[in-house]
């Protein structure tokens, strides 16, 4: 008789017992790995009474897309689904009841946008693959996930002893994992990574600070992160390449590279390597400049804006304009269309808050403009009375479009953009604080919330929250923009009402709480 398989214990677990039962299951996990991995095609994909058979009984490897739907539903490889139950028991279990980790994980796909949390009864203890889905430039990541019960105390999240040996069990593994602690209704993440470091240092206890509490700035950093960082370390090898022949194109006023002519790289290494291009051609052009320039800057999404803030080349580009610009500070003029923002899902909307704010630290002006009639207009940048400085790497069929003009017609139609833009802005004030308020109160984001949340981050940084992988990632602008946005909150909300606890705030801004009643308010 064969001996028993992961498969087959999960599929038991979730009633699957026969054919028919297993047949509407399966349709329906086609269906939802179709949604969160963005592949329409798997939708039809279906197994047979046969196949099914022979699944079970070790006779047949599930493959192409009747794996990729298995994967994706039961959380394992196939590898391990098709391993013997008793080949996995060795490994230490969870204490953590199954009923709080499903709790947990529900919350979390209730809460935000573009979540998927998988669990997997696998014999280690029931862990989790967590999809962060991407709609325009990401193209999905996967987080291997594992949850906790813990305690509270003088703003610590407490894993204890017991728990210890399967934290161990679940981290060492070589890859990027997420360790969840549940307490008090809350979800509160930690990097597998730094959970090793708290390991050592911390005893027989794995403590989490209680900021990094999952909410919607916390899901929209790794949400942004993760995808980001995911990509770049598959495009690794392929950008080096690629950036060993730029040498040609950067010394040229015009260039463009389509996009089909590096089909290799993901969308978001394609995003890198053209705003790696624009970014030298900008700092090129501006040498020798006196006039502070002014930026025209479309972001057609939050998932193009997270790469001003994750990019560990922005930094570097930041102080270089700034050396060409002067003193004087400069502005920028950022288009985000009407339909981006209010289609935007409040994490989306949190991530574009902070690139602004980021903008706003460097010493730049920032109008946020919405007028759906300069969609195809591409960024630029203007030198007054001189050039036109135009770059683009946001283009769907494109990678790079980098060109300058001195024409006249060309300085003043873009000058004459930029004080429309001005006079039309959906944000106003004369400080970076008045401005950044009011484009909150457009994104319909909770001023005192966002800002006092951004300070109780950056009082732990956000390395034990996220730790990038790829070299071409990094915090530091992170970081800074937190420490720079917790200084802005006040002790009142807009209106004049006293700040209150997060979970009295409106609701898409409340922490996780799968076990708490609804907020009110």
């Amino acid at each position: 008789m064969a001996r028993r398989t992961l498969l087959r214990v999960l599929l038991e677990e979730r009633g699957c017992h026969g054919y028919a039962v297993f047949d509407a299951e399966f349709g329906r996990a086609a269906a939802a790995a179709a949604r969160d991995l963005g592949r329409p095609g798997l939708a039809a994909v279906t197994a047979s009474q046969a196949t099914w058979k022979r699944w079970l009984s070790g006779e047949q490897v599930p493959r192409a897309d009747t794996a990729k739907v298995l994967e994706h539903w039961l959380g394992a490889e196939v590898a391990a689904l098709l391993r013997p139950v008793a080949d996995a028991q060795d490994g230490p279990r969870p204490r953590t009841g199954a009923e709080v980790v499903r709790d947990t994980a529900r919350a979390l796909d209730d809460a935000f946008g573009g979540s998927s949390l998988r669990l997997s009864d696998a014999p280690s203890g029931l862990e989790g693959l967590w999809h962060l889905t991407g709609r325009h430039r990401f193209d999905g990541a996967q987080l291997p996930v594992q949850i906790y019960e813990a305690d509270e105390h003088a703003g610590l999240v407490i894993i204890g002893a017991a728990d210890q040996p399967h934290i161990r069990h679940f981290i060492r593994p070589t890859r990027r994992a997420l360790i969840l602690a549940e307490s008090r209704g809350s979800a509160y993440a930690l990097d597998a990574a730094y959970a090793k470091r708290g390991l050592v240092t911390g005893g027989d206890m794995l403590t989490i600070p209680s900021a990094y509490r999952v909410d919607q700035l916390t899901y929209a950093l790794l949400w942004a992160m993760t995808n980001l960082d995911d990509s770049l370390q598959a495009d690794d090898a392929v950008l080096h390449a690629e950036q060993q022949r730029l040498g040609p194109f950067l010394d040229q006023r015009r260039s463009a590279m389509a996009r089909e002519a590096m089909p290799e790289l993901t969308n978001v290494g394609a995003a890198w390597l053209g705003m790696h291009v624009c970014a030298r051609h900008i700092t090129r052009q501006l040498a020798g400049t006196s006039a502070p320039p002014l930026f025209w800057t479309p972001l057609p999404s939050a998932e193009d804006a997270a790469a001003w803030l994750f990019f560990a080349c922005w930094p570097e580009y930041l102080r270089d304009i700034q050396d060409g610009a002067g003193a004087a500070p400069s502005e920028r003029a950022l288009y985000v269309p009407e339909g981006v923002l209010r289609d935007a899902a409040p994490h989306e909307r949190v991530l574009l808050w902070l690139v602004v704010a980021l903008m706003e630290l460097h010493g730049l002006e920032v109008r946020v403009y919405a007028d759906p009639g300069f969609a195809r207009t591409d960024a630029f940048v203007l030198v007054p009375d001189d050039k036109v400085i135009v770059t683009n790497w946001m283009a769907e069929h494109g990678i790079w479009h980098v060109d300058t003009s001195d024409a006249p017609a060309d300085v003043r139609a873009c000058a004459a953009l930029l004080d429309r833009a001005r006079a039309d802005a959906v944000t106003r004030g004369a400080s970076p604080e008045e401005r950044l308020r009011s484009l909150a109160d457009h994104l319909d984001v909770d001023w005192e919330w966002l800002t006092r949340r951004c300070g109780e981050l950056a009082a732990f940084g956000a390395g034990g929250l996220l730790r990038p992988r790829s070299r071409l990632v990094d915090i530091e602008s992170l970081d800074a923009v937190l420490a720079f946005a917790g200084k802005l909150g006040g002790p009142e909300r807009p209106d004049g009402t006293p700040a209150e606890d997060g979970t009295t705030l409106k609701r898409p801004w409340a922490e996780v709480a799968p076990n708490a009643p609804e907020a009110s308010g």
